[in-house]
């Protein structure tokens, strides 16, 4: 074929090519193939021509807007977890405030109950729950029913039930937050029963070190599922200036990222629980054998603390104070950028 043919046939395509951005990745992918084609008819036949060259650059145009697309989805990522989540999280840091102090209320109901009435505790937790764990106490192994299940079934239990315990939370915003209530008032008193149940028998500090090496980030998490929860219910009850189905769509919206990137902060304290508590636990067993350092436990404990303290507190007030911002369409954005 004469180059002045091969050209008139496909100038057309060529031209739409370099001005109408591709439609979707399907048709990215397409017009990267044709082009190919295209350039090895044009290399072997027109080796030197000019519009050997002009294909030769849609087709690298192409490829590096693919492969900056590839790199744009990883940084995405990246820029969510460092940015958007904690900038998400502190539009919402009075419901957080509001959801913790009335979950550590519920638990200071629940101690307070067990202390001045020992049956509640059964009422709460049940007979063969207590019965246990006072038989484990008697002989000398009070933590015996982190011991008793095999690691890695505890690990995916554990993790589907905590997971299933914070969708609820979430869901219950549909109820205006009723249910959400509902729920941290169920675990805050069983929180609060359950660990007086060891203070009063001398292992508070105990059960603490033992605990709380997979409690803090696990009660940490159910709050700020509850969190999700209210936000939601937030949004339905006070539009602001939105209509209430906008208003509603944005809080479903916020509160569901939220729930969602919880997952990796539920799958890593069923981890320490499954295997970190089921070593700590042989710690205090009779035999005091095959356990953990208590300096272990401290270091986890404390590192645990930190890591939800800084990242859903700290660091989201410190990217606001530098004025970084979501806009509206979801981008990141910043006040005064060319001023660090």
């Amino acid at each position: 074929m004469r180059e002045a043919m091969f050209i008139k046939k496909n100038v057309e395509k060529w031209t739409t090519y370099q001005q109408e951005p591709a439609e979707n990745p399907d048709e990215t992918a397409e017009r990267f193939i044709t082009l190919i084609d295209d350039l090895s008819y044009a290399k072997t036949f027109y080796p030197r021509s000019k519009v050997t060259h002009w294909i030769n650059g849609l087709a690298a145009s192409i490829y590096q807007n693919i492969y900056q697309n590839k790199k744009e989805k990883y940084t995405r990522i990246f820029s969510f977890w460092k940015y958007e989540l904690p900038l998400l999280f502190k539009k919402y840091h009075k419901i957080f405030l509001f959801t913790t102090l009335i979950f550590i209320l519920f638990v200071c109901i629940g101690i307070f109950s067990s202390i001045h009435n020992p049956e509640f505790v059964r009422g709460v937790l049940g007979d063969q729950y207590v019965e246990m764990t006072e038989d484990n106490i008697a002989k000398g192994d009070p933590f015996g029913v982190y011991k008793d299940e095999n690691p890695f079934s505890m690990f995916i239990r554990i993790g589907f039930n905590n997971i299933g315990v914070a969708f609820k939370q979430f869901i219950g915003g549909f109820t205006l937050g009723i249910f959400t209530l509902m729920a941290l008032w169920q675990n805050g008193i069983m929180l609060g029963s359950f660990q007086n149940l060891f203070f009063q028998n001398g292992l508070g500090f105990k059960s603490i070190l033992v605990i709380w090496v997979h409690g803090t980030i696990e009660i940490s998490s159910i709050i700020i599922a509850g969190t999700s929860g209210f936000i939601l219910a937030y949004g339905i009850l006070f539009p602001g200036t939105y209509t209430r189905l906008e208003s509603f769509k944005r809080g479903a919206k916020d509160a569901a990222k939220i729930l969602i990137c919880l997952i990796p902060f539920f799958i890593v304290a069923a981890f320490l629980e499954s295997y970190i508590t089921h070593l700590m636990s042989q710690t205090y067993d009779k035999n005091g054998s095959g356990g953990m350092p208590e300096w272990a436990s401290i270091l986890i404990l404390a590192s645990s603390l930190f890591l939800i303290i800084w990242y859903f507190v700290i660091w989201p007030i410190k990217l606001y104070r530098r004025g970084f911002y979501i806009q509206n369409n979801g981008i990141l954005n910043r006040l005064n950028s060319d001023n660090d």
